[in-house]
């Protein structure tokens, strides 16, 4: 679309209305939470917007790199139970209502197969660190702070939070801030390793454009295919792991991206991928 820079919490040219901005620039789908009021915690509508954005990024050629951030104070401060919290329910409601909803919005990310960058600009808790941690890359400002805010409640984690916590952190650190429910500093995210760099808030919008567009400029077939065997290795034992990498391999070297690489390489030259 055009190259002035984007501000996190202001898409380009996105409506300002809408519940969930969204415009593409240079290859970059930039998604983005717009409930300040409420620290953008997620409602249904909001939650199906995403699902069906980040889907279509994943078929869209023009797209190579998402970016989800939020507006305001607060990346996302988890779902907005709305009524439901008090609302009569009959056995299976609640779990029919976790598998429909917020986990197939942590499906969804994690399923991507574009690489998506996470610009947490704020509060991120529940619902909301989950969404951060499921992406592949998490910038955060310096303000920002991650809540495991189910135990505050008397409730137990969802959105993926015990699958997603013990395999970025291990068992005892992800049982420590599940069972505690402390507000983790942004700082200390970064050490345990549930954010890959912290930055100065107003370097925030220009940290995380450079590296959704060096995401965009790369060889977006590879990328995708490296994401899938990183999350499934996670899953899997060393043989299917080898197998499942040897397959890519072959998948990928059937691609324009693969063999301009390697075009690039021996004319010794930078490579120019258009993400085929």
């Amino acid at each position: 679309m055009h190259d002035s820079p984007v501000s996190v919490g202001a898409s380009p040219e996105a409506p300002p209305d809408s519940v969930v901005r969204h415009a593409t620039d240079n290859g970059v789908s930039w998604l983005t939470l717009n409930r300040p009021s409420v620290l953008n915690a997620i409602t249904p509508d909001q939650r199906e917007l995403l699902i069906q954005r980040l889907g279509e990024a994943s078929a869209d050629p023009a797209v190579r790199a998402v970016v989800l951030t939020g507006t305001g104070r607060g990346f996302c401060a988890g779902a907005d139970l709305g009524r439901s919290a008090t609302a009569e329910r009959v056995a299976g409601d609640v779990a029919r209502t976790i598998r429909g909803g917020a986990q197939r919005l942590i499906a969804a990310v994690l399923d991507c197969e574009k690489p998506v960058v996470a610009a947490v600009n704020g509060t991120a808790a529940g619902l909301g660190a989950h969404l951060a941690f499921a992406c592949d890359l998490v910038l955060a400002a310096e303000s920002a702070v991650f809540i495991e805010v189910f135990v505050r409640r008397g409730l137990v984690p969802d959105a993926g939070g015990a699958y997603l916590l013990p395999r970025l952190v291990g068992p005892q650190r992800a049982k420590e801030l599940m069972f505690f429910g402390d507000a983790l500093p942004a700082t200390e995210a970064e050490r345990l390793g549930l954010v890959n760099r912290v930055v100065p808030d107003a370097e925030l919008t220009d940290t995380v454009r450079a590296w959704a567009l060096r995401l965009a400029d790369g060889p977006t077939r590879s990328l995708a295919l490296t994401k899938q065997l990183v999350n499934a290795s996670l899953e899997t034992d060393r043989a299917a792991a080898f197998a499942a990498e040897a397959a890519a391999q072959e998948i990928n070297m059937t691609t324009a991206d693969a063999q301009e690489g390697v075009r690039a390489f021996v004319e010794r030259r930078t490579p120019e991928y258009r993400g085929r």
